[in-house]
């Protein structure tokens, strides 16, 4: 297993499964069947700039050269999931074929795993659908392609039911607390009263404090970018442009896509792709 370092910019999610050993407890969940499998024939494939505004998926897997297992993590639901992870397939499937110099050009078949999409879903909505199909976003009908995206929503004492339980604790804590340090202290502490992720959250506290305090000040400048520009739009006239500029930003705050929103406000042609890809009619 190659080691795994993480990046300022990961998540709670990211930064948990990178560990081999809760890597492997991720992988029984799904496949309790293979319980001889060891924590070197995992491989992180989590790729990184698919789309052009920079965004890469939560956590890919490759288990021995038989799956590949793309997953994302998400609080508010997207049906577009299954586009996003069928983009970051190809980029995977990219890296495979280059690493073992496989030809798609010979006359024999070219060997490649199995694959298996996930998106772990920590929100409060009840009607989320079991599975998301790509299929869903041209009405349904029959196509030459299809992707399936099961939604997994924890539930159960797992290490990925523990993890859902942990975004839900935060969130009761941030809604009494707000983005403080109150906040995540009583995460912690609930956490570890309830049995969820002790062992995780005893042995690399001082990590996830980090992670959980960077993201929330990047929540707090946020707001506080969202309501410059209301003031600043609001003196010049433009309530188009505030309720824009209001409606892009809850929606990549909702899909924890920071970096893209702030590389986005100095770039107009970043932040009309963004607007197109969120379905908001862009306001200069």
């Amino acid at each position: 297993m190659p080691n795994m370092k993480r990046n300022i910019k990961d998540s709670v999610f990211t930064f948990l499964f990178s560990d081999p050993k809760y890597l492997r407890e991720l992988y029984l969940y799904l496949h309790p069947e293979d319980i001889d499998v060891r924590e070197e024939e995992f491989k992180l494939i989590t790729t990184k700039n698919v789309l052009s505004t920079g965004q890469y998926n939560d956590l890919g897997i490759q288990v021995r050269n038989r799956l590949i297992l793309l997953m994302e993590a998400q609080s508010t639901f997207s049906p577009n999931v299954p586009l996003r992870e069928l983009m970051y397939l190809g980029s995977a499937f990219k890296e495979y074929i280059m690493e073992n110099g496989l030809s798609l050009y010979s006359a024999k078949a070219v060997e490649i795993p199995r694959v298996e999409l996930y998106v772990v879903y920590t929100g409060e909505r009840d009607n989320v659908p079991d599975t998301l199909y790509l299929s869903d976003l041209w009405g349904g009908n029959p196509g030459s392609v299809e992707a399936a995206v099961k939604v997994l929503r924890g539930g159960d004492k797992s290490i990925l039911g523990q993890y859902v339980d942990f975004c839900k604790i935060s969130n009761q804590q941030r809604v009494l607390y707000g983005l403080t340090d109150t906040a995540i202290r009583e995460t912690i502490r609930i956490c570890q009263e309830k049995g969820v992720l002790i062992p995780f959250l005893s042995s690399r506290r001082k990590e996830v404090v980090d992670i959980m305090e960077m993201l929330f000040s990047q929540e707090e400048i946020w707001e506080m970018e969202r309501r410059r520009i209301a003031k600043e739009s609001k003196k010049q006239g433009k309530e188009e442009s505030t309720k824009f500029y209001k409606e892009f930003m809850k929606k990549m705050r909702a899909l924890n896509r920071v970096d893209e929103m702030f590389d986005a406000m100095d770039d107009t042609a970043k932040l009309e792709a963004l607007a197109k890809e969120l379905g908001i009619e862009y306001q200069s």
